[in-house]
């Protein structure tokens, strides 16, 4: 094990909560902080000294600024299930959203008519619930690959995960292995980790590297949907074929109290994990030598949190299909407003990931009622140009 160059884990695990200096360093990877010299070091002078980082004073009005931002993230994802739900091609009031929630809560209010009842309570908001759900997902799930793999390209989607497991979804749906939502999951599942455990290895001599990472998960991702057309081809007929088709697109309208349900003990489980594991996050950011340093046990640790990625991606997969770009883009941006330190940034991810997608999956609704547009297409045509941005950030293109 290479000698701390700070003067120890514990001081080393300080200079990992005081926070990164933005403009130092030229490794710009996801959560990488100021990495100069070797993979196992952090010089003190790429990040600087810790009298210059700020007093104990400014240290905790950046704490409350930040928990200003994400109380205020709360508000902001509370307001908008609220109106999303009132949001379609038939209006829906406030008075009546009121009417329908008190009614199922029991109180004392006249109910809506048994159809507008219906429409809110059993369609509508369901599924804006599982787009907050699904939103925070893949978000928490690009927070973590982000700084597992050090590659600020990294999401389930660009990685063959989110195809792995389209390739599992559909093959139960197919050939009819599980009827069952928990079959869907399960072959959701067994998929993503079929493609992340490809990815793995076939990096295993070239390593983590950026350019790598990107190229391979594309081959992946590419080879699973080739392998899920052709069972389509094969065993489907026209009808199934059409209906997969535009499942896979990544669509909220299969939507149902069991699936939220499923997903809302999946998600705040998976995000407990990842936050638990911040520190840990923090450490993988520098590289795997200086994690070791810290007394981090990079390769449980990283099998762990890639379980955690493949079960988040699995169960939103099942559910709503593959959508894309809301892992890569969405860290960014909460990177940018509240810092690299994990602890803080996983949940405002999450906030701002389910925010994100309410509103694009209510875009998909209304931008050309009556049909509705499958809201992977809204996030790939949201993603693409934000994409590139990143890359041309990163002088890679």
């Amino acid at each position: 094990m290479p000698a701390d160059p700070v003067g120890g884990a514990g001081e080393a695990v300080d200079l990992l909560a005081v926070g990164p200096d933005r403009s130092a360093g030229s490794d710009r990877s996801a959560g990488s902080i100021g990495v100069a010299g070797s993979a196992g070091s952090v010089s003190v002078g790429s990040v600087g000294s810790v009298g210059s980082v700020g007093s104990v004073g400014d240290t905790r009005r950046s704490g409350a600024a930040r928990l200003v931002l994400f109380l205020l993230a709360v508000a902001v994802l509370a307001g908008s299930v609220a109106v999303a739900v009132r949001i379609g091609t038939a209006d829906v009031g406030w008075t009546g959203l009121g009417r329908v929630l008190g009614a199922r809560l029991g109180l004392d209010v006249d109910p809506l008519p048994p159809l507008m009842d219906s429409l809110v309570w059993d369609l509508r908001l369901p599924r804006v619930l599982m787009a907050a759900l699904v939103g925070a997902s893949l978000a928490v799930c690009g927070t973590v690959l982000q700084a597992v793999t050090r590659n600020a390209l990294a999401d389930p989607y660009l990685l063959g995960v989110s195809s792995g497991a389209s390739t599992g979804a559909v093959t139960v749906v197919v050939l009819g292995v599980g009827a069952s939502a928990l079959g869907v999951t399960g072959g959701a599942l067994v998929g993503a980790l079929l493609s992340f455990a490809l990815l793995l290895l076939l990096l295993r001599r070239s390593g983590l590297d950026s350019v790598r990472i990107v190229l391979t998960g594309v081959v992946v991702g590419q080879l699973f949907t080739a392998l899920t057309s052709l069972v389509l081809m094969a065993s489907a007929d026209a009808d199934t074929t059409r209906a997969v088709t535009h499942w896979l697109l990544g669509s909220m309208a299969p939507a149902r109290w069991n699936t939220v349900v499923v997903c809302a003990i999946v998600t705040p489980l998976g995000l407990a994990v990842a936050w638990l594991c911040s520190t840990a996050l923090d450490g993988l950011s520098f590289g795997t030598d200086t994690a070791a340093s810290l007394g981090i046990g990079v390769r449980h640790t990283r099998a762990l949190l890639l379980v955690v990625t493949a079960v988040l991606t699995a169960v939103a997969v099942a559910t709503v299909g593959a959508i894309g770009f809301v892992g890569l883009i969405v860290p960014h941006g909460v990177r940018f407003l509240v810092g690299p330190l994990h602890r803080v940034l996983l949940p405002c991810a999450a906030l701002a990931g389910a925010v994100f997608l309410v509103w694009t999956d209510a875009l998909a609704r209304v931008a050309f009622a009556p049909r509705e547009v499958p809201v992977g297409v809204i996030t790939a045509l949201l993603g693409v140009p934000l994409f590139l941005l990143v890359l041309r950030r990163r002088g890679e293109l």
